[in-house]
């Protein structure tokens, strides 16, 4: 009884092995990628959100500043309370 090969790939040599000559040529180049804008959108806002999560919650510097203004009897006159008055309504009434 013969056996004949199936297909004509020759079963020492591995096919998917390159020749020598053609790993030198890729090794020349160098590799590089690309990214997408759409993927460096969400790298930048990735970004942005952890800079958020980090930073505190109160903003001690412009608390304490505020305090010291409201503790200034001259800092509270008509003027002030108008405005602030009309800043609310404005946030309330849209």
């Amino acid at each position: 009884m013969t056996i004949d090969r199936l297909n004509p790939i020759d079963p020492l040599r591995d096919p998917a092995k390159s020749s020598s000559s053609e790993r030198v040529s890729r090794a020349g180049r160098g590799d590089s990628i690309a990214i997408s804008s759409d993927a460096a959108q969400k790298a930048e806002l990735y970004n942005a959100m952890e800079v958020a999560k980090a930073a505190p919650d109160v903003r001690s510097d412009l608390v304490a500043e505020l305090k010291a203004k409201i503790q200034d009897p001259s800092y509270i006159n008509d003027a002030v309370v108008s405005m602030t008055a009309d800043r609310i309504l404005d946030q309330l009434l849209g």
